[in-house]
């Protein structure tokens, strides 16, 4: 493979916006074999060295958050034909784990997280970027039931965070970034009819 056989699509908006649906229902339209997906969520800085009281005052929703350099580094090795080992995240502990998840190159490589259209560094690596756009009302009690049901959170918590950092932080980078997307997607990650208008458009890039 070769880095002009590959292409790179982009994924963001809001904390529960459905974007993360909206990847899986994507690549549940495609062949497997021909795709590769990255979240950038894999990524957030090893917070091991800090007691955990710090741990949990930290801003998880600023771009300095996260491991940008890794990630940059290794979308380029997926389109320069080199598989990477993903870091694989405990986000209730904060700290990254001893596993990782290897990914091979495909054809296709599919890219998501909040921030990566805010960050230029990760934009610039981006062929087609696709957000993904909800209310916020929804997009609140969406985080509130993941956070409460996966990520081992009290609903206090969710809540004080959610004023503190998630609403500012999407107010400060996520929104505005809304403007570098290529295609902006209404009513959340179940579109029915953007799905299938990417799944083609994807579909036309691997039969070329």
């Amino acid at each position: 493979m070769t880095e002009a056989k590959s292409i790179v699509i982009g994924i963001a908006g809001g904390t529960g916006s459905g974007k993360s649906t909206f990847s899986h229902e994507l690549v549940s339209r495609l062949p497997t074999d021909r795709i590769a997906y990255i979240s950038h969520d894999s990524y957030y800085l090893d917070l091991g060295h800090l007691p955990f009281e710090e741990r949990v005052k930290l801003n998880f929703d600023h771009p300095d958050s996260l491991d940008n350099g890794l990630f940059v580094s290794h979308l380029k090795k997926l389109r320069h034909g080199e598989a990477v080992d993903i870091p694989v995240y405990d986000f209730k502990t904060f700290t990254r784990t001893d596993q990782v998840e290897r990914v091979a190159p495909q054809p296709v490589i599919l890219v998501e997280g909040i921030l990566i259209f805010a960050i230029q560094e990760v934009r610039d690596q981006l062929d087609f970027k696709i957000f993904v756009d909800t209310d916020a009302d929804i997009r609140f009690m969406r985080r509130l039931k993941r956070d409460l049901e996966e990520r081992g959170r009290t609903m206090e918590s969710v809540y004080e965070q959610y004023l503190r950092e998630v609403k500012p932080m999407h107010d400060a980078f996520v929104e505005p970034s809304k403007r570098y997307a290529d295609v902006v997607i209404p009513h959340g990650g179940k579109n029915v009819a953007a799905l299938d208008m990417v799944a083609a458009k994807i579909r036309d890039h691997l039969s070329n």
